[in-house]
């Protein structure tokens, strides 16, 4: 699937998504001084063994906020996304054992199954969001930043 983030002069950038059957809607995401919220998705789905909201959308969904809500795995996910879009705001990563207790507590909050994560995990998800957002304060506003979401984990 694949992903092209425009970077927005006002309030909003865009996301437009082509799955492997075509075209979704695009996406208004809100500006909100890190990454926009939907590429945060794309750096925990590229990596974790779970299906989220991008992967919801690859399966014909249409990118509508309530997309998903009755899965409980990608409800699961997006707790994940939530606690690395809060360390984006803050700056400041979490030691992994106190990452991993707010993650459950969260989820368990929710009535959402914490999913299995690692320190190694973490990692490589903090890594490829460094990358990403990176990438992305380099993109001019009106610019585009295309990136790819990997197969469906099963």
């Amino acid at each position: 699937m694949k992903l092209t983030f425009t970077k927005g002069t006002g309030k909003f950038d865009r996301l437009d998504i082509v799955a492997a059957d075509g075209p979704r809607p695009p996406i208004d995401c809100p500006k909100q001084g890190i990454i926009p919220h939907d590429m945060v998705h794309w750096a925990v789905e590229s990596i974790a063994e779970a299906a989220g909201f991008l992967h919801l959308i690859a399966d014909g969904g249409d990118g509508g906020f309530r997309t998903g809500i009755e899965d409980r795995t990608a409800q699961s996910v997006e707790r994940l996304v939530e606690m690395f879009q809060g360390e984006g705001w803050s700056q400041t990563a979490l030691p992994d054992d106190e990452f991993i207790a707010l993650y459950a507590v969260t989820c368990e909050d929710r009535g959402d199954t914490p999913l299995p994560i690692t320190g190694a995990l973490l990692t490589a998800i903090r890594a490829r969001m460094a990358e990403v957002s990176a990438q992305w304060a380099a993109v001019p506003v009106g610019g585009k930043m295309v990136l790819e979401l990997p197969g469906h984990p099963q």
